[in-house]
């Protein structure tokens, strides 16, 4: 059984040589199992390419890639995943937050039937920031993805070969992982697993970066789309009352003036709604004209340990 580790580094230059040999030991506590990593360096500059060639060099079993620049996590992973040859497929952090010891509880759980797995933690050390993030990112893929109402995501997963092939299938630039495993199959397990802070640094996701991500969910969802037109009819009909009310109020009360105020305010926020409806119009518009003028998913400088493969997508 050959398991596919895929992890995209990202500064992990004094944490991937520690995770990669951990895992290898846990490899060799379980017989029949083999593995293989796909490392993606994603734009990192600290010499994290230049420790996975290393890693390489100790580890036949070690693969990398060297993407151009920072494309983003998610980007990184469907890289990876394109160069993944295993009968399944385990995606882990390069911070070793995903800790090596708990991977064979989502390895012997998926080989229960299911098409994919999560790890789920009871208990995050994160900071609460990142917490928060987490749990609107809860409700808000429950709402806009389909993510099963039962299912807990996490950036621990594994996944069965069959699953990568559908999911190497998109190749849009913006891609969000999560989102593409939903549409291909329901059939999701979880396993409860160990949370463990940190080794190093911090949390390479800021303010920005979080919000571009949460911005592709839009690539798979129309929920935005509809939520404008409710709220568009919304302000239609809340302003054709109004209409009626001060026109009954004019009869009622001929010399009633009609103030300057209260007109300015209605109109700041109608033209408010109509600029927030526009506004998610012209996000889908813009993602539509940057598939439409190709633009790359990820671009591969290097590769070490596969070299055939193909250097662009």
């Amino acid at each position: 059984m050959l398991i596919s580790i895929v992890i995209p580094c990202y500064y992990s230059k004094d944490t991937i040589r520690k995770e990669v040999e951990m895992i290898l030991e846990e490899f060799d506590k379980n017989e029949g199992y083999e593995c293989e990593f796909v490392l993606v360096n994603d734009g990192s500059t600290d010499g994290t390419y230049d420790e996975i060639k290393a890693l390489h060099d100790d580890y036949p079993c070690v693969r990398g890639a060297n993407l151009m620049h920072n494309f983003g996590q998610h980007n990184a992973l469907m890289a990876a995943l394109n160069f993944a040859e295993g009968d399944y497929v385990m995606g882990m952090d390069d911070d070793l937050q995903t800790h090596p010891s708990q991977m064979f509880k989502l390895i012997h759980k998926i080989e229960e039937g299911y098409d994919m797995v999560y790890g789920v933690y009871p208990v995050r050390h994160n900071s609460p920031i990142k917490n928060l993030t987490s749990k609107i990112n809860k409700v808000t893929s429950r709402v806009m993805l389909e993510r099963p109402k039962e299912i807990e995501s996490s950036n621990f997963w594994i996944i069965t070969k069959a699953v990568k092939d559908e999911v190497i299938k998109y190749d849009t630039f913006n891609p969000y992982v999560d989102a593409i495993f939903y549409r291909v199959t329901h059939n999701i397990g979880m396993v409860e697993i160990e949370h463990f802070a940190r080794e190093t640094g911090h949390s390479g996701y800021t303010f920005g970066r979080l919000l571009k991500l949460w911005l592709a969910y839009w690539n798979f969802s129309v929920v935005p789309l509809r939520i404008s037109f409710f709220v568009g009819t919304f302000s239609f009909v809340a302003g054709i009352l109004f209409i009626i009310y001060i026109i009954i109020n004019k009869i009622l009360s001929p010399d009633l003036p009609v103030g300057w105020s209260s007109t300015m305010c209605i109109m700041a926020l109608f033209f408010g709604i109509v600029l927030m409806v526009l506004g998610i119009v012209g996000e889908y518009l813009g993602k539509i004209i940057l598939i439409l003028n190709k633009t790359p998913q990820y671009i591969i400088r290097e590769t070490v340990g596969f070299e055939d493969k193909k250097g662009v997508d």
